[in-house]
């Protein structure tokens, strides 16, 4: 009952806390790197000042010509400068584009570290709730598609909106009445692109889940095309492939195809101010309201008028776009995280660790009830019982992948919640039943259990775990690629590395998860033997299937149904718990019939 409350206080927290707005997030990763955003916002201004001159040069050219001057010089000046604004314009525009986009590539490492920083920080349930190849789309495609507003919309924008403010100034000066009736067309615009907007969110979102969609789909089918094949079901599952493909283009077909006639009359109208200016400013010539020199120039400032519009027009699809890219990336950044400081408050005293009364469980479902443990610096334990009974939970648990939902664990008499992160990881060396090679050598895969250890190391660790042997025998020995998530070698390969590279940190605490659970009975002895060496002194938690090699174990913890059922020694549990007993003879039955 209590677990149940304060989960719900959790989610009450979780809920009722402020989330930053798309605005925000966006002014917050510009800010990374706001002095170069300022100068390439200036150099925009400057670009697009230098841009909009040459229309004035033009218009007092024109004014000249039909005043009768005929000045070669004056001319051959006028060109001179407009020409000069055109190397400027150009000039600043590059300079303003260089330093947008060596801010925005910096913004975007800093929020992928921040990203994978933050997934090191999640419990690792959050993380396993959604798919890996979400969490990639996400860190890869997601935040490139922000590149486009802090590169492009924060100088553009800004300055093609600044400078025709400018010019609508000056165009009201010279006559308030021929300016309002060019800007008709603005409204109208607006109008049809604001038609064309309507739903534009929802619409974007669905494209990014039907290309999720698609995505998953061709992994799993290109994961599963072994098993595809042996069943015969390459028909039905090409089938929804093809199907998650025609989705995957209909829903941007679909969005182009309702958008298309609106986006056409809204990018025709915004941009047309001549189409009312021409008519009137001659109406207003031919009855004496305005002056030629006059109607000329503002016709001209209309010009001017044009390429900032349809700049800021070009850019507003992709601001339509950012509250769905911002969402997905800031909907990690938002995501709750272990309860752990930034600094060291106590330092522990020894290895020893102990659970008190710890309650845990996945979402609404809870899996331990109370869990009263203590496991001794230095001893050998082996955690066992019923496939599902919470062994991986509580290996889990001392590893910090989640927090605890009541209670506490201990680690050298502190509580862990009170260890940072990065400091309890150099405390525990883990090794689970899924092994994870990275795509590079052997030697540096084994490597990464202590990123300073020498070639020399490396071997040693290999030779005592067991491993060097067979790494020899493969076609570069240590220099091997192992592949994609260690996809070149068997998973017994693959387990025997991971020990290998956990038994390299050199950690007080080893923690093997089934790990040899792959692994033929001759290996998995041998890999037994050389982890009783390479553990001395420290603490070793095994999760074994094999009941036969733990008997050695310096306890034995019997799980059941999330709790404890005994705990003991081999002897002592053959004698008085039924449940290990009956598990035992079960495991030597078992063993008998494969001898047989």
């Amino acid at each position: 009952m209590l677990t149940m409350i304060r989960r719900i206080k959790i989610k009450k927290m979780e809920t009722e806390k402020k989330k930053k707005g798309t605005l925000a997030w966006v002014l917050e990763f510009a800010g990374m790197n706001r002095n170069a955003y300022l100068i390439s916002v200036i150099m925009a201004i400057l670009s697009v000042i230098a841009g909009f001159l040459p229309y004035l040069f033009v218009a007092k050219t024109i004014s000249a010509l039909i005043g009768g001057n005929r000045d070669m010089q004056y001319y051959l000046t006028q060109c001179g400068c407009m020409a000069v604004c055109w190397f400027i314009n150009r000039l600043f525009h590059s300079i303003s584009t260089t330093m947008s986009h060596k801010a925005t590539f910096g913004v975007l490492a800093e929020i992928r570290r921040r990203l994978t920083k933050k997934l090191s920080k999640m419990p690792l349930g959050d993380v396993l709730d959604d798919a890996s190849g979400s969490y990639k789309n996400i860190i890869v495609e997601r935040v490139d598609s922000v590149e486009t507003t802090l590169a492009h919309v924060i100088p553009e924008v800004i300055s093609n909106a600044i400078v025709p403010v400018g010019i609508l100034v000056l165009m009201f000066k010279i006559d308030w009445r021929l300016t309002l009736l060019a800007l008709i067309s603005v409204p109208v615009g607006m109008i049809f692109y604001c038609l064309m907007m309507v739903g534009a969110t929802e619409s974007f979102q669905n494209t990014i889940n039907k290309t999720k969609a698609l995505n998953d789909t061709a992994v799993e089918y290109i994961n599963g095309i072994e098993v595809i094949k042996a069943f015969g079901k390459t028909k039905t599952s090409y089938e929804k492939f093809i199907k998650a493909a025609k989705e995957g283009a209909d829903c941007f077909i679909e969005w182009m195809r309702r958008c298309n006639i609106v986006q056409n009359f809204a990018m025709a109208l915004l941009p047309a101010q001549l189409l009312t200016l021409l008519p009137f400013s001659a109406w207003f010539y031919m009855t004496g309201r305005v002056n030629g020199a006059d109607a000329l120039l503002l016709i001209i400032l209309a010009l001017g008028l044009v390429s900032p519009f349809m700049v800021v027009a070009g850019h507003l699809d992709n601001i339509g776009k950012m509250s769905a890219i911002i969402g997905e990336v800031t909907s990690i950044l938002e995501k709750r995280e272990m309860d752990r400081p930034e600094k060291m408050k106590t330092v522990p005293q020894g290895s020893d660790i102990v659970f008190k009364n710890v309650h845990f469980g996945y979402k609404e479902q809870e899996v331990l009830h109370g869990i009263d443990l203590t496991i001794k610096e230095g001893s050998v334990n082996a955690l066992v019982g019923p496939s599902g009974s919470g062994k991986s939970t509580i290996a889990k648990l001392i590893a910090s992948f989640w927090d605890v939902d009541s209670g506490e664990i201990e680690y050298g008499g502190v509580n862990i919640k009170d260890i940072p992160l990065d400091e309890y990881n150099k405390y525990i060396a883990y090794v689970s039943q899924d092994n994870y090679l990275f795509d590079e050598t052997v030697m540096e895969n084994i490597r990464m259990g202590r990123p300073g250890a020498t070639d020399e190391d490396v071997i040693n660790a290999a030779k005592a775990c067991g491993c060097h042997d067979f790494i020899m025998q493969l076609e570069k020995g240590y220099n091997t690629i192992a592949g994609g998530a260690g996809g070149h070698l068997s998973g017994g390969e693959r387990q025997r590395i991971s020990i290998a590279r956990a038994m390299l940190k050199n950690a007080p605490v080893v923690i093997l998860d089934e790990a040899t659970a792959y692994t033929d009975p001759e290996n998995e002895a041998l890999v037994q033997r050389s982890v009783a060496k390479l553990v001395k002194g420290k603490t070793l938690i095994v999760i074994a299937h094999r009941l036969s090699t733990i008997v050695s174990a310096d306890q034995i913890i019997v799980i059941n149904d999330g709790g404890v059922e005994a705990v003991g020694t081999q002897e002592e549990l053959l004698d008085d718990c039924t449940l290990y007993s009956d598990m035992w003879n079960a495991h030597v039955s078992y063993r008998d019939s494969e001898v047989a």
